[in-house]
């Protein structure tokens, strides 16, 4: 692993790719970075043996630059980068709801952008990275961002018409599963647990489950099957998630998710 590449605007998703980048074996002399304080980048330069740069020395220095700033500083970051980014950049955006086409507007002809949406499991390299071409990406480029993302979880590519469905499945559905955990604790205190048994109880549990979504092959549906016997604690805790609307609710709250991810796209703060 021979290319150089920085992480612009390293906070905590930033550090968690640069992280496991390391560990997946790239040399953290090839690695550059850079932030708004001096005292983080010094920070990062001490933790993982990484080059603090400004963010013009990162785009004539770097094969690769990965954008991660906050989408309401991506055109402050554009109007930095500009004059500095020669064409042959591979240039990959982590900011959630812009296009590929806003960087190609405001970069050199013919660079090539790839977009991604991560999530945060990233922290625990169980990220779920959906990677996505501009007008200008090649297969290599989109190989080689599988390549670095891959290095704290599973990638997936898909048509960049997919990204906002995909932001707000998967970009935000971390907190949809951390919100049903919270609920999920309340109720066992409410029906006479600690607090943190219950806890440990509904972790492990979503764990367990999880583990078998992934390794078993089998339909949710016949999963939940298997657990609910007729006439049983399952299917009544079921009815009444259906009688309360529970499924309805997450169908509108995804719809929500993803006409934000929309409304970032077109500028609407």
């Amino acid at each position: 692993m021979t290319q150089k590449v920085a992480v612009l605007g390293t906070g905590k998703i930033g550090e968690a790719l640069l992280s496991g980048m390391i560990r997946a074996g790239w040399n953290p002399a090839d690695l550059l970075v850079t932030a708004r304080r001096r005292e983080r980048a010094e920070e990062l330069r001490t933790r993982y043996g990484v080059t603090p740069v400004t963010n013009p020395e990162a785009a004539k220095t770097a094969d690769t630059l990965i954008l991660t700033v906050k989408p309401q500083d991506m055109g402050t970051l554009l109007a930095e980068l500009a004059p500095h980014v020669p064409a042959d950049r591979l240039v990959i955006s982590g900011a959630a709801g812009i296009p590929t086409a806003y960087f190609e507007e405001r970069l050199a002809p013919d660079t090539p952008v790839v977009r991604v949406m991560t999530n945060t499991p990233a922290l625990v390299d169980e990220a779920m990275s959906v990677i996505s071409a501009g007008t200008h990406a090649t297969a290599d480029h989109l190989a080689h961002t599988e390549e670095i993302f891959g290095a704290v979880g599973k990638t997936l590519r898909v048509p960049e018409s997919q990204q906002d469905a995909c932001t707000a499945l998967s970009g935000s559905g971390p907190a949809y599963f951390f919100y049903l955990v919270e609920a999920m604790t309340d109720a066992g205190i409410l029906l006479g647990l600690p607090r943190d048994k219950a806890h440990d109880l509904i972790v492990q549990s979503a764990i367990g489950a999880a583990t078998m979504l992934r390794d078993s092959g089998e339909h949710p549906v016949k999963l939940r099957e298997n657990v609910t016997s007729p006439a049983g604690t399952t299917i009544n805790a079921i009815r009444e998630l259906e009688s309360h609307g529970v499924r309805a609710a997450l169908i509108a709250a995804l719809e929500a998710a993803r006409d934000r991810s929309r409304a970032l796209a077109s500028g609407n703060s």
